[in-house]
């Protein structure tokens, strides 16, 4: 029953993130895309940007972000990559990685540009 409930709490801090980022102008692009790989819970767009969003759920912000492994982040890229041939201007398309970071209480602390160098 633990898999199932933090399916959920996962999928319930994703509307979370969703309404947060729609809040602030963003428009979804789509959910979930799944890639090579791996998948991307949120691809939004901000304009003319494309955000790639990583939402990630524990009882702290701190141990959400301990969630996100070097393996997870380069499946996150390959897909990304992969998600970028759907758009017309491919690869010169401006991007960024953001990781949403939702805690127990259903704080959401948002890093922008997470993986940049």
């Amino acid at each position: 029953m633990s898999g199932l409930t933090s399916y959920l709490a996962g999928k319930a801090a994703e509307e979370q993130v969703l309404a947060d980022y729609l809040a602030r102008g963003h428009r979804l692009v789509c959910r979930r895309w799944r890639g090579r790989g791996g998948e991307i819970d949120l691809v939004l767009s901000d304009g003319e940007n494309l955000v790639f969003v990583e939402v990630k759920k524990s009882a702290t912000c701190a141990m959400a972000a301990m969630r996100l492994s070097p393996r997870q982040i380069a499946r996150l890229l390959k897909s990304a990559e992969d998600c970028l041939g759907f758009f017309p201007r491919q690869s010169l398309t401006p991007m960024r990685f953001d990781v949403a970071l939702v805690d127990g209480a259903g704080r959401i602390d948002v890093v922008e540009n997470a993986l940049a160098g």
